[in-house]
């Protein structure tokens, strides 16, 4: 099986953290990555998780489709209908909406759920059932667990066409993810910064750079005691694509 890791060129925390009390980075040597202690959490952050190869790979897996050349595509112009008949070889893409004050708005990114038999995962009033697992997010996916040190039986895929695209403040506390839950999150394509702030406290924040092949996994009680958001940047013109790999309950 190919190494995806190289651990022989370690690098320095590409961003600030806080030095307030209860906020602690470690070097995470085994993952080419850094353990950020906050309070009441816990995050990994490695830059360069995925070799370049694999995560340009993925980038073209994530956009194959039969209609139009997904390097010179420009998928902001492509309209809702487009989308909707557009045949994804590997994905299937949709566009959720929400009722915002009576009125039905599209949510500012494209989605699509995948999992195991059974693992549905509803927010915002979206419920969405799963597609069964391909052979690409698997193969991610294991990958993954194998840092996580969990079995994932779930994950969101999210596309951001462009900057304007984005995820307000919330955090991912559904009670389908038990009290604290694991959340691995893959990024691929454009970087885009990736933020969270205490609840209580929105003066303590930590902006990630989430880039090509970055993997972010969020653990202990961070849900419950902070919120994340990707923030617009209008000078982001490329796709980026997430993946929040987690574990879902029955039932849900």
């Amino acid at each position: 099986m190919v190494d995806l890791f190289d651990r022989s060129n370690a690098v320095s925390l590409p961003f600030p953290v806080l030095t307030d009390v209860g906020f602690r980075v470690a070097p995470n040597p085994e993952w080419n990555g850094f353990d950020i202690t906050v309070p009441h959490g816990q995050i990994f952050y490695a830059e360069n998780f995925f070799k370049r190869s694999v995560s340009d790979r993925t980038l073209e897996y994530l956009q194959e489709n039969d209609l139009i050349d997904w390097r010179t595509a420009n998928w902001r112009d492509i309209g809702h209908d487009a989308l909707d008949t557009m045949k994804f070889k590997n994905i299937l893409w949709k566009q959720d909406w929400i009722n915002f004050y009576g009125k039905r708005i599209a949510l500012p990114r494209l989605t699509s759920w995948y999992g195991d038999p059974g693992r549905a995962y509803s927010y915002s009033g979206i419920r969405s059932e799963p597609n069964p697992w391909n052979d690409g997010l698997l193969y991610l996916k294991s990958r993954i667990e194998q840092c996580a040190g969990v079995a994932f039986n779930s994950v969101l895929l999210n596309w951001y066409r462009d900057g304007n695209d984005h995820l307000n403040w919330h955090a991912d506390d559904e009670k389908e993810l038990g009290l604290n839950p694991i959340i691995a999150s893959a990024n691929f394509g454009a970087s885009r910064d990736f933020v969270v702030r205490s609840k209580s406290d929105h003066a303590q924040k930590i902006t990630f750079p989430l880039k090509h092949g970055t993997l972010l996994i969020m653990k202990g009680e961070l849900q419950h005691y902070w919120e994340h958001a990707v923030p617009k940047r209008k000078n982001v013109r490329q796709s980026r694509f997430n993946m929040t790999f987690r574990r879902i309950g029955l039932g849900s």
